[in-house]
């Protein structure tokens, strides 16, 4: 894991003093958490703690009832319906499962936002959609496929590309290695960190996954109580005086894994 110093660093997204509920059930209460550009930020909680519902809260597929989303230093709310449709466009979104709409090939799936934001020809539009599927590390082959034709590891890798198609800022997550034997979620983890470096993404990215957490993530974030419980490097869940999030990362699974050291040149916060 890397870690880097948050001092005097750009907030590419700020949440605010959240609530979301629904009915007479608050979900988040008064949550906030900061991303800052460029590092990648996992994002871990119990089932049914939350965590996609503050993911899609961001991406307003969800109402809030209160509190302040910041977005690349934009409050959504407050700008006008050209300033929105740009936000939207440096925004990318890997769903859980890849959600692929299955009557249509991959180079067809990663089209859609450029049909839905550009207006460019069609035979720009295929040498894009072959660049992206280059990217995340798809033969050629792969456009004119199907997603039941697909593996599970091509469907993420095809939904990574659809998130990218736009070039995006920020990049949401949403459990991308589950049902990902452990050799295809370390290649992809892999994959995440290398766009990362030469894209210059900010992933945001809910994960269950702790080999992700450990390999490619700069800073944790743990979802509890309806708020964030904890947030920083592996070393500072590890001392964090609370019995899930001890669990969590001093647990079974939890014990080959080894402390992390700070990286050369990324001094801990």
């Amino acid at each position: 894991m890397n870690t880097r110093p948050s001092k005097d660093r750009e907030v590419i997204l700020s949440v605010k003093d959240l609530t979301v509920g629904f009915g007479e059930k608050i979900v988040l209460d008064k949550l906030n958490l900061d991303i800052y550009r460029g590092e990648i930020l996992g994002f871990v909680g119990a089932s049914g703690a939350g965590k996609s519902v503050l993911m899609r809260t961001v991406l307003r597929l969800l109402p809030r009832r209160s509190g302040k989303i910041e977005i690349l230093g934009a409050d959504y709310d407050a700008v006008d319906d050209l300033q929105r449709m740009t936000l939207d466009t440096r925004l990318g979104v890997l769903f859980q499962h890849g959600a692929l709409f299955s009557s249509l090939t991959v180079k067809e799936n990663i089209q859609l936002p450029m049909r839905e934001y550009l207006d460019l020809p069609q035979w720009l539009m295929d040498e894009l959609a072959y660049l992206k599927i280059e990217l995340v590390g798809l033969h050629p082959d792969a456009a004119d496929k199907y997603p039941s034709e697909l593996s599970g590891g091509m469907i993420k890798r095809a939904a990574l590309a659809r998130a990218l198609a736009l070039d995006p800022d920020l990049v949401f997550l949403d459990e991308p290695t589950s049902g990902l034997d452990p050799i295809g979620a370390a290649e992809f983890d892999e994959l995440i960190a290398q766009l990362r470096d030469t894209l210059g993404l900010t992933v945001y990215m809910v994960t269950h996954d702790l080999d992700s957490l450990f390999s490619v993530c700069d800073r944790i974030a743990v979802l509890g109580q309806k708020r964030v419980l904890v947030e920083g490097t592996l070393d500072d869940m590890l001392a964090f005086d609370d019995e899930w999030v001890q669990s969590y990362f001093k647990g079974k699974r939890a014990r080959s894994i080894p402390r992390a050291e700070p990286s050369a040149g990324h001094p801990v916060e």
